[in-house]
């Protein structure tokens, strides 16, 4: 037999709830009106009075009365036959009327009942059962990975409205703990690659090195255009190499406080060349942030060696630190913005992932690296381009380090 659906289930209960209760009380009105009532009737005892009181008027007439008296005996004559003819009608109708009267009067409140009972159980039962039923399929949902269905919420209590809003929240984390868990795996399995291959390009390099070195003692001049090629093919690779070591392993050590004015000066001295115009706007309220010198260092100069490859000659590079909050989390933002042809949207939100490039002969992991660094830096990234108008990396630092209140 199919189990009833919790709807169906819950229908019946509320209305047991209702119709019980009528049910009984009209059973119980019926023995009181139809069968207890009559044992108290009065029918037998006018029945007495009446005979007792003829027979009492039929020896006073016998007497000797005045008209007066024999008038009072009339009337009393005329009360009793009435009291007896009372009596008589009342007990015909709680004889023979009442237990159809009775019967109808129950069965009319039982329907009357009924009808109100089932509409209410209905209406009851709808309100609870809808948002429920939809709840019950959201854990489907979310259990799946599986994103709530959006629209106007089903009708019900204020309560449900707050569980729906409470489960759509719980499914928000779960799905951004699902991506970032997946993001650390990844992150951990492309670190480890990067690392073997760096391990595998370091090995060659160095007796490619020495080997170049004595040709280029002892081969003939003839030779010395194809030296040069060997000799810069063999630094874009030791570059390479360096580039996967750091994408490999995460900074280490214990943070220290880093003034973000004082690298972002230092950064675009030693980075930027004489001829790009270089715009450093520093807010005098930047705090210190914790974190590694170095790693922050090589990030930011992997930001602004790209503003620069990116800008036309001449075209200014704008860099600036400032103040910022994340969720309500105090940061300090740096920018780097550049004039140059900027980055299509089908491509911009790439730009962060490993070996993903444009650049001919470039490794794609430069934005790797410096959004690896940013995040081991409990810190965020993010990118604004225009076509033909330029590109703006940002870069978020905490002002405390986790767990630390502010």
């Amino acid at each position: 037999m199919k189990q009833l659906g919790f709807r169906a289930r819950l229908f019946l209960i509320l209305l047991g709830f209702a119709l019980i209760p009528t049910i009984v009380l009209a059973a119980a009105w019926e023995l009181t009106v139809v069968r207890a009532l009559p044992l108290l009737g009065t029918t037998p005892a006018m029945e007495r009075i009446a005979a007792t009181g003829g027979r009492a008027v039929s020896a006073a007439r016998s007497a000797s009365l005045t008209p007066a008296q024999r008038a009072l005996l009339d009337e009393h004559q005329r009360a009793l036959d009435e009291g007896l003819l009372r009596a008589r009608q009342m007990e015909f109708l709680m004889t023979r009327r009442a237990p159809a009267v009775a019967a109808l009067a129950a069965l009319s409140a039982a329907l009357l009942f009924g009808v109100v009972a089932s509409r209410v159980a209905g209406h009851l039962s709808r309100n609870l059962s809808r948002p429920l039923s939809e709840l019950v399929g959201w854990t489907d949902t979310i259990g799946r990975g599986e994103p709530l269905p959006e629209g106007p919420p089903r009708k019900g209590a204020p309560e449900f409205v707050v569980l729906r809003n409470r489960m759509r929240e719980m499914a928000t984390e779960l799905r951004l703990g699902r991506a970032r868990a997946l993001e650390a795996e990844r992150a951990t399995a492309l670190r480890e690659s990067a690392r073997q291959v760096a391990h595998e390009l370091k090995n060659p390099l160095t007796p490619i090195r020495f080997a170049i070195a004595r040709l280029r003692r002892e081969a003939p001049e003839s030779l010395g255009e194809t030296i040069d090629v060997l000799e810069a093919e063999t630094r874009r690779l030791e570059e390479m190499a360096r580039n996967f070591a750091l994408f490999g392993r995460l900074p280490e050590g214990p943070r220290a406080p880093v003034d973000l004015g004082d690298l972002v000066r230092a950064a675009t001295r030693s980075v930027v060349p004489a001829e790009t115009p270089v715009i450093v706007n520093v807010a005098d309220d930047v705090p210190m942030v914790p974190g590694h010198l170095d790693a922050l260092g090589r990030a930011l100069t992997n930001v602004l060696l790209n503003a620069v490859e990116a800008s036309a000659p001449g075209s200014p590079v704008e860099v600036s630190a400032r103040r910022a909050a994340i969720d309500g989390r105090p940061m300090v933002e740096v920018s780097v913005r550049d004039s140059g042809v900027g980055i299509p949207n089908e491509r911009l939100s790439r730009i962060w992932e490993p070996y993903f490039t444009h650049k001919p002969g470039g490794t794609g992991l430069g934005l790797a690296i410096v959004r690896q660094t940013l995040l081991a830096h409990d810190g965020a990234v993010s990118a604004e381009s225009t076509t033909g108008s330029g590109t703006t990396i940002r870069l978020f630092l905490p002002v405390e380090a986790p767990g630390v209140a502010g």
